[in-house]
């Protein structure tokens, strides 16, 4: 048995220890805001928070998280999860859905790192994040939405 702090709960999974983190959320914990995108950490699909950093789930092996806290889009939670999370809606960024949760976790930890991103922090902080809709321009849009709602 592997114990994990999943969204602030201690859950036990009776899996290999090198299962990828990704299979233990959705298939053992039935948390599956978390998608499958490609498999090798290039898509961004997977992205859950590992004690507040953005990490690609698919090639996080459970065995070796340890202590660390999980956050999946399921338990994200507080002030600048809600900000991104209201800009998303009212700027309409979601087209077919599937990356989106992956997105929104990446741009909440750069929020919670850096309030006030310029075009090169949201660059950098998006990368590997892919949408096959493209809606790049309003990713970024709702991103400052975020940012500005989180300065007032």
């Amino acid at each position: 048995m592997i114990t994990i702090n999943v969204n602030g709960q201690s859950r036990q999974l009776d899996v290999d220890p090198e299962t990828p983190l990704l299979w233990a959320l959705r298939d053992d914990l039935k948390l599956t805001g978390t998608k499958f995108g490609c498999g090798m950490a290039q898509c961004g699909a997977c992205t859950v928070h590992l004690d507040g950093q953005p990490i690609r789930s698919c090639q996080l092996p459970v065995g070796s998280i340890g202590e660390s806290a999980i956050t999946t889009i399921e338990g994200l939670n507080g002030k600048v999860a809600e900000a991104v999370t209201k800009a998303w809606r009212d700027l309409d960024v979601v087209q077919c859905g599937y990356c989106q949760s992956g997105q929104i976790m990446s741009a909440v930890a750069l929020l919670n790192e850096t309030p006030k991103p310029t075009d090169d922090d949201i660059d950098a902080a998006m990368d590997g994040n892919i949408c096959r809709c493209a809606t790049y321009v309003r990713i970024r849009k709702a991103i400052k939405a975020a940012a500005s709602t989180l300065e007032a």
